[in-house]
């Protein structure tokens, strides 16, 4: 991922904004994109606004709103899988999501459970 330009970089071509040069102007004595100095000097504008956002997506899940009725689900039945739990969330709160998401959002939750798959039992060894 792409580092931010520095804040000094920012507050030079804010500075040369509001001492009268065009922002346009700005962005081509300072070696920045023209639409990036014309957002950094709105921001600016609007709210004094000089430090760089956080970069990327925003975290979060889909499934934050429903996470009580997760938990719940997952107390209630020790032994469940990832499909039970999307085809619940699907019936009864009306939401549908990918297997993945699932695992996702249980991962994060420290809910995570290893299904063992059904074996005959072992006369030598434990299974």
């Amino acid at each position: 991922m792409t580092q931010a330009y520095s804040t000094d970089l920012r507050i030079r071509v804010i500075q040369a904004a509001m001492t009268g040069m065009s922002a346009r102007a700005a962005a081509e004595r300072f070696g920045i994109g023209v639409s990036t100095a014309i957002v950094w000097v709105r921001r600016f504008r609007e709210g004094a606004e000089r430090a760089a956002r956080r970069q990327g997506k925003p975290r979060g899940s889909q499934l934050d709103p429903h996470e009580a009725f997760i938990r719940a689900l997952v107390e209630e039945t020790k032994d469940f899988s990832l499909a039970e739990i999307a085809a619940r969330l699907d019936s009864e709160q009306g939401g549908r999501v990918g297997l993945t998401t699932v695992w996702k959002f249980l991962d994060r939750c420290d809910l995570t459970y290893k299904e063992r798959r059904p074996t005959r039992p072992s006369s030598n060894a434990r299974t």
